[in-house]
């Protein structure tokens, strides 16, 4: 891939404004607004287009920058998209497993969760 492409792609990217630009449901969208956010970050950008069409992604940025919002987000959404097939709408499904480095970080992760699926009946354990 030239140079010129990998510009192309980035100011494509720049141009989302808006979670639900991202590919996000309204009731996430809505989420993220209870939360003050209002436009996705870089790293959401960049990420959360790809992890909805299942790709695998490591995402490197500083703290603070939104990396858990955006594979929460992404899960989140996943999970939505799985349940609203006919055949699993009424089973309960274990989705995902997050693991993190420390106790703290897992709370942290947790209370992100809970917040970003708040309005979708998100059930949410933090194992020790």
């Amino acid at each position: 891939m030239s140079e010129e492409n990998v510009e192309v792609v980035a100011e494509e990217k720049e141009e989302i404004k808006s979670f639900k630009a991202l590919g996000l449901c309204d009731k996430l969208v809505e989420a993220c607004e209870s939360l003050g956010w209002k436009t996705p970050t870089k790293i959401q950008i960049e990420a959360i287009p790809h992890a909805l069409e299942g790709k695998d992604l490591i995402g490197l940025a500083q703290m603070g920058s939104g990396k858990t919002g955006a594979f929460a987000l992404s899960i989140l959404q996943s999970l939505l998209d799985y349940h609203s097939k006919q055949e699993h709408k009424s089973s309960p499904v274990f989705f995902a497993c997050v693991l993190s480095l420390t106790r703290e970080l897992a709370l942290q992760i947790a209370e992100q969760f809970e917040a970003l699926g708040s309005g979708i009946g998100l059930k949410c354990a933090v194992v020790r």
